[in-house]
């Protein structure tokens, strides 16, 4: 088990340079890198638009650059680190993230670091919150349909959840902002930010209250699309073990339907829902609840990550890179361990030997 968590650790390295590797090269061939950016801005026209790639080629920088002092340049690209050839920009770059120095950012004024830790805990508030209740719901809700298969319960709840699984999680925030948030006579959720304006004039209840009352919107929004995949993914694998032989065995025994499902049946079907843990934790932690942030006015990693890279900080854009792939890749490594919980049989060590 350990060489295995040690294998699976040291892959971690190589994996995150050819991310970083693969996305810097093509970052070079991006148009309006911020050196251009900082050119047009001075010259009093849109920056996205001029020029070459952020590598500041010769025609790129003299097409963005006429009319202005060549030392002014020279200072701009100093000022963003561009003075440098792109491979001695790339070594530099990854010399600091071994350090986990990722730099500051080009337009905010703070490190990227600090950037990160500011706006870590909403987008975990969102993620954790997210994960744990389409969890929590979609199991027992999956195992129901299962055991109840073809019955009106599974026929009803089947159409809410493909109704459900068809509506985009923004197009739903909307619905739930019309009518939960004003948009109808009902005003019972707010729709900005994480806590209230007055949070820290509240008791420690209120604290708590408040923060749960800010989330009932957004975290509803992020569940409905894997509430749905969780359930139909639960269903289909209790389904397919209920009808196993080992199953009818255990029942020829004499032993009670609960004891079956949750004794025998459970651990075997579990293990294909315990594998889609990390792809979900991934996708609503780091994918999802961009938008949602944006509708809701939430200012956490997605929306930081979406304005970096329209404003090209591109030390924001590598560092949050960086951070989400090596969370990511650390997810993947205990989900895999969460297959030992549920199925203890299962040994890494012998696999791999």
């Amino acid at each position: 088990m350990w060489a295995y968590i040690l294998r699976r650790l040291l892959l971690i390295i190589p994996t995150l340079v050819i991310i970083l590797l693969v996305n810097f090269v093509i970052i070079q061939a991006a148009p309006g890198g911020p050196v251009e950016q900082a050119i047009a801005h001075l010259q009093g026209i849109g920056g996205a638009s001029v020029g070459g790639g952020s590598g500041e080629t010769m025609s790129g920088t003299s097409r963005a650059s006429r009319g202005l002092d060549p030392q002014l340049i020279k200072d701009i690209e100093k000022q963003y680190g561009f003075d440098k050839p792109a491979h001695e920009r790339l070594w530099l770059m990854l010399k600091n993230y071994a350090q986990l120095d990722f730099g500051k950012s080009f337009f905010r004024g703070a490190t990227v670091t600090d950037l990160i830790l500011q706006k870590m805990p909403v987008t975990i508030s969102l993620g954790l919150w997210a994960t744990l209740i389409t969890y929590l719901v979609s199991i027992p809700l999956g195992i129901r349909k299962a055991v109840h298969h073809g019955s009106h319960f599974d026929i009803w709840s089947s159409t809410a959840i493909i109704i459900g699984y068809a509506m985009p999680a923004f197009l739903f925030a909307m619905f739930l902002i019309v009518v939960f948030a004003g948009g109808t006579s009902l005003n019972w959720f707010p729709v900005r930010g994480l806590v209230s304006d007055n949070f820290e004039s509240l008791s420690t209840l209120g604290k708590i209250a408040d923060y749960f009352w800010h989330l009932v919107l957004p975290v509803t929004a992020l569940v409905i699309g894997g509430f749905a995949t969780l359930t139909i993914l639960t269903k289909n694998s209790f389904l397919n073990e209920i009808t196993r032989q080992y199953v009818v065995t255990a029942r020829a025994k004499g032993l009670s339907e609960r004891r079956v499902l949750y004794g025998h049946v459970f651990r075997n079907a579990m293990l294909l829902v315990v594998s889609g843990i990390p792809q979900a934790f991934i996708s609503v932690f780091f994918a999802g609840s961009l938008l949602i942030e944006v509708i809701f006015s939430l200012d956490g990693l997605g929306r930081m990550s979406y304005e970096a890279a329209v404003s090209r900080d591109y030390p924001v854009v590598f560092g949050s890179l960086f951070i989400f792939t090596l969370f990511g890749l650390l997810i993947k490594l205990i989900g895999d361990l969460c297959y030992t919980l549920v199925d203890p049989r299962i040994d890494f060590a012998a696999r791999n030997a």
